[in-house]
């Protein structure tokens, strides 16, 4: 019976060092899995710094991509390193399960060889949770301080239960984050695209608008030319862009000639002949686009007598597409209006409207 127990023994230390080598395999694997679930969390958090960094400045959004590009990478990379680590432990977790099954099976026939030991065994297991086996192979003589020694095991025992339990949630964890991962992703990708359609719409009514504006501009610049020449009765006048300037934000440079003067910037000229200037850039484009009504607030009052002339001729000419109403003290100009409206005051605190129908005096003679 000796011998039979000692073989007996022998075969369950066998079994027991190697639960006890998969259980640190176990060990090492879950410590790994926690090291890759912190893993996964902070590049979780580097890809939501980048989609901020996206949405935040455009100047910056090749880099950050790239930086999502990788983290996406080496996200793909520990999530394959996690399955491969799953699939390890549920080995591993195999093998323990068949070395349980042997140990229980062996620990039954040992029961039968053992009960003379009983005593010994059940406290060294009680108090120590070791085999006599083991406690022999662990002996050691320099060892005598037994307080210490107490002390010493009562600190492991803490470790151990510190440990905690194993995440039996992990993989359901995992899968909820990929999901979830998924769904940013996809909606990430969509932003990339509506980003790149606008932009590529901006630039192409950017493109429209600059074709259209020089086309435009050309038509006002020679409009205006010909309306200066008839306004001032000869001379030259045309438009500028500023050089250097994208066309839609360029300043414009209104340049005039008047009869028997020099070519010259609109600021050096006379308030006179800046205000005919003026109007005959308003005649120029209102002979392009007509509007069907207008109002004109005294725009001829810095003008000559001989001006205010051809500003009213000009302006009778422009009523066969547009009906004008113009606010003024000049008399040429009233002269050759349709109707005039006035405020007097015959009384004191009282206003009364007087109106006065120049195509009925015209039409009686």
């Amino acid at each position: 019976m000796r011998q039979s127990f000692d073989f007996e023994q022998q075969n369950l230390d066998r079994i027991q060092g190697d639960y006890d080598r998969y259980q640190a395999d176990l060990k090492e694997i879950l410590e790994n899995i926690e090291s890759a679930d912190k893993e996964i969390a902070e590049r979780q958090d580097d890809i939501e710094k980048i989609r901020g960094t996206i949405e935040a400045s455009e100047n910056v959004q090749g880099k950050s991509k790239a930086e999502m590009e990788e983290a996406s990478n080496r996200r793909s990379e520990l999530s394959d390193k996690r399955k491969e680590l799953f699939s390890r432990r549920e080995q591993l977790n195999e093998q323990i399960n068949s070395l349980d099954k042997e140990s229980y099976r062996l620990g039954q026939q040992k029961e039968k060889l053992q009960d003379s030991m009983d005593a010994q065994v059940s406290y060294l297991w009680d108090e120590y949770e070791v085999t006599p086996s083991d406690a022999a192979a662990m002996r050691d003589d320099t060892l005598s301080d037994l307080p210490a020694m107490k002390k010493q095991i009562a600190e492991l025992k803490n470790q151990i239960r510190a440990l905690g339990p194993v995440n039996v949630n992990a993989i359901e964890d995992y899968k909820n984050l990929m999901e979830r991962y998924t769904f940013l992703k996809g909606q990430h990708d969509d932003l990339v695209a509506a980003a790149e359609n606008l932009k590529k719409i901006i630039a192409d009514l950017d493109e429209s608008m600059r074709k259209q504006f020089r086309e435009q501009f050309a038509k006002i610049r020679t409009e205006f030319d010909k309306v200066f020449q008839e306004m001032f009765g000869g001379g030259h006048g045309t438009l500028e862009l500023v050089e250097d300037e994208d066309i839609l934000e360029a300043g414009i440079r209104v340049i005039a000639q008047p009869p028997g003067k020099k070519l010259t910037n609109m600021m050096q000229m006379s308030g006179g002949e800046k205000a005919l200037t003026a109007i005959s850039l308003l005649f120029a484009i209102q002979n392009l686009k007509p509007s069907p009504f207008c109002i004109l607030d005294e725009i001829e009052a810095a003008l000559d007598e001989s001006n205010v002339g051809r500003f009213a001729d000009y302006l009778h000419k422009l009523t066969e597409h547009t009906q004008f109403i113009v606010i003024t003290h000049r008399r040429g100009t009233m002269e050759r209006a349709d109707r005039l409206y006035g405020i007097t005051m015959q009384e004191k605190g009282v206003s009364t409207l007087v109106s006065v129908s120049l195509i009925d005096k015209d039409l009686s003679n």
